[in-house]
Formats: structure tokens, sequence, C-alpha cells
């Protein structure tokens, strides 16, 4: 079958998928994804190699092959918050309008809001993200529905209240727990404290020691706002950083979202720690946190930087070609220089760098690494004329540029179609229609 045949086709197929005449970087390639879930092949001659093996066959003449996009720090159940509360100031909007309505979350909230997320990821080519928040268990649940990869971490805060530590102490402990039962080479489990200011040294000391003790990454909010530095700096005589290091929670396995408000020693430290830094810049500019991450600094520092959206209540969007945009443009704007974060160092952050964060393979199209690809048009108003791809892909396209979704070697999107779309958007209304309701009551 081609890419022309009937897209459910695909999706029912079993056994190895044949990609002919892509085009990866300047070259035409075809590429065979075996059974395994790998990529076996990347060449010229799939036809002839793999013609008789391929249960399927897509024709991508047209489209640019690339890594899925790797998000690297979202909420992702948040979807069930879209619009309900833009452009207010960040005390209120938390206090009024979120935190209310988290408190009514349910794990049947989340599930639906995930699995909304998922399909929003998956329409919009990314294959893998890292997530913290609440009732993961069941965000787990939604994550192995949709055929995605995603890294999860119970968000871990403690207000300084011994009693309510214990509790996140358990709920962190059953969710590693669950993860690994599902046995699930997809989704992996992490330890979420969730900010310095909202977890005690005590909570953030435990977080690290029990990350080291199962193996396991940490995912950790870092000087977002100047509140949040100088609070820190107030009660504990240090940095955010600084603070976060000194509990062992700064390792080779962590990411932290944000890091906007980073000195250069800081910059300097997380590249010591091998710690990633994950740039959100579209949900930074609409809270209005006054200050972009210094990507610049972290890179002459040789820390790992990636790419996140955060959660749809304080970005709306899920979409990562759109996060590649505002990090390039936001880097050239707020630090005054045009030269800063160039088209193919964003898309590096948002497949290789992001991929090499969470440990889930090189993020590059080559023999051996995960099947976690996707296909973009070339055959688009918004891709024409293809000067440098790089360039279209950043600056140009968006998430419905995407044509193919691929993960871990299973078809999730074909042709922009994506099985059982329709009952995951009327269930995920319901949900936000139901939440909204309660909160009123």
């Amino acid at each position: 079958m081609t890419g022309e045949a009937d897209p459910e086709e695909i999706f029912r197929a079993e056994g190895g998928i044949l990609i002919l005449s892509a085009t990866l970087g300047e070259e035409t390639r075809d590429l065979f994804i075996g059974e395994s879930g790998l990529i076996e092949y990347v060449g010229t001659a799939g036809a002839v190699r793999y013609g008789r093996d391929a249960a399927v066959t897509i024709d991508a003449r047209r489209c640019l092959v690339l890594p899925g996009l790797v998000n690297t720090h979202t909420h992702a159940a948040m979807t069930l918050l879209r619009g309900y509360a833009d452009d207010m100031p960040l005390p209120q909007w938390l206090t009024e309008k979120i935190w209310p309505l988290e408190a009514r979350l349910t794990g049947e909230d989340v599930y639906r809001g995930t699995r909304l997320a998922c399909l929003e990821m998956i329409r919009s080519g990314t294959t893998a993200f890292n997530d913290m928040y609440f009732h993961m268990e069941d965000a787990a649940r939604a994550v192995a529905e949709a055929g995605i990869r995603a890294t999860l971490s119970y968000g871990f805060l403690d207000m300084g209240d011994p009693g309510k530590r214990e509790k996140e102490y358990r709920a962190t402990e059953a969710l590693v727990s669950h993860v690994a039962g599902l046995r699930n080479s997809r989704i992996r489990a992490a330890v979420g404290p969730h900010a310095v200011y909202t977890v005690s040294e005590e909570g953030l000391c435990w977080c690290a020691g029990y990350a080291r003790q199962e193996g396991i990454g940490i995912h950790v909010h870092l000087s977002e706002t100047e509140q949040e530095v100088r609070d820190c700096m107030a009660a504990h005589g240090v940095r955010p950083a600084a603070l976060l290091d000194r509990c062992g929670c700064l390792t080779p396995r962590t990411v932290a979202a944000h890091c906007c408000w980073l000195e250069r020693g800081e910059c300097d430290l997380l590249a010591a720690r091998g710690t990633a830094a994950s740039h959100n810049p579209t949900s930074n500019m609409k809270l209005a946190v006054g200050r972009a991450m210094p990507y610049h600094w972290l890179r002459e520092a040789g820390a790992l930087v990636t790419l996140g959206t955060d959660g749809c209540a304080s970005n709306n969007s899920l979409d990562m070609f759109r996060a590649m945009k505002d990090a390039a443009l936001l880097q050239k704007f707020f630090w005054n220089q045009q030269t800063v974060l160039p088209a193919p160092e964003a898309l590096a952050m948002a497949t290789e760098a992001g991929a090499g964060a969470l440990g889930i393979g090189p993020g590059r199209i080559e023999t051996g690494a995960p099947a976690d690809l996707i296909l973009v048009s070339t055959h688009s108003a918004d891709m024409t004329p293809l000067h440098h791809a790089a360039s279209n892909l950043v600056y140009a396209s968006t998430g419905g540029c995407v044509q193919t979704v691929i993960c871990n070697g299973r078809v999730l999107m074909h042709e922009r179609v994506v099985p059982g779309e329709q009952e995951v958007l009327e269930g995920a209304a319901k949900a936000a229609r139901d939440l909204v309701e309660r909160s009123r009551s």
C-alpha cells in the first residue's frame, strides 16, 4: 500500500514499515522500520531490499522526514483549562482561576485531559513529552492508549507541612510503582518536586534521594520569576539553583523548566551537573515573567537546552512548531542579538536535545535509533519555496504541516488521520464542562 491508500489500513497492518523517497537533510532516502520498533535501514535501495518484508509502504516523495519532536515540560491534563483564564496577572490567575479548578480535578478528568493532549501532540508532530501533574496513574492510562512516549511525574508540593510531605512521599512512590508495573517501554516515571517555593528542603532532599535510589529522573520548575529568586534568597540564603544543588536535585537526569532568571554562574552550575534546561518561551511571554531564559549563557557553559510548551492554561497550545518559532524570536528580541538561537539550533532543541534529556534515544534519523519520526509535507504554501528546510520548519510552518507520525514503530497518524479522534474530542469537551460546573457549586 502507498500513501494514497486508505489510511485506516495502515493502522491495522502488522509488520515492517517501508518509507520511500523522503527528504532527509538535502538527500532523498528510504527508511525501513522493523517490528522491533527501531529504524533498521536508511539508504537508497529500500524498495529492493525491503519491499517484500514491509506490511506498510508509505510514499514520502513530498515530505521531509524528521525525528519526532520532544516536549520537555508540560502539564498535559491542563488542556481542559485551555482558554478558561487568560490575560490576567499571575497571582490572581493562579489563586482565583487555576487552583480552584484544579482542586476539583478527578482521575477521570486527568485521563480525558491527557488523552486530548496526546491527540494534539500527535497531530502536531510530538512523539514524547515530560509531564508533571496529579492523578498520574490516569495520565499513564491515556498515554498507553495514545501510543506516544511520556515521562510522568507526580507534582510534589508539601508547602513546608510535615503531614502533607508524608502524603507526597507516598503519592510519588505509588506512581513509580504503578509505572513499573505497566511494563510499557514508552512510559517512564520521574520524581516531580514542583519548585523551591512549594517544596521544603526536606522534601527536596527526599526527592533527590528517591530518584537516585530508583534510577529515575527529576522534573522541577526553576527560577521562572524574579519573585521566586528573591523569596529563595530571603528564606535560604542562596538562589534557587544553588538550593536545588544543595539538596541533590541537579543531576544528569534532571530537567529544570523555565530557567528565566538564571545568572551566569548558575548556567555554569547546570552545565557542570549535566542538568537540562527546558525553555518555555510562549508561557513565559504570556505570563510576563520579565526575562527570557539566558540561552546564550547556557550554551556557552555547555549546558543542554531543550524546549517545552508548559500547560495549556499558560500557553493554550501544545504545538512544538510554534514553540520553536517563539523561542528563536524571543531570544533575538530580548537579548537584542539577531544571531542568537538560529533555526537549526531551535530544531535541535526540539528533537535531539529533548530526546537526550529524557534518555529516549539519539533524537536523530539513523540506523538503530527508535522509530520515533514524522513526515512533514513540503507541498504547502508555508513550505514553498524550500530554500532551507530548517528555516521553513522553525519560522514558517506549524504542526498542521505534519502528515504522518510514527512512534516506537507504530503509525499513530497518517495523512492527518488519527484513529478515535472524535471520541477523544467529545470526551474531553464534556470533562471540561463538568469540571467548570463543579467548581461553581
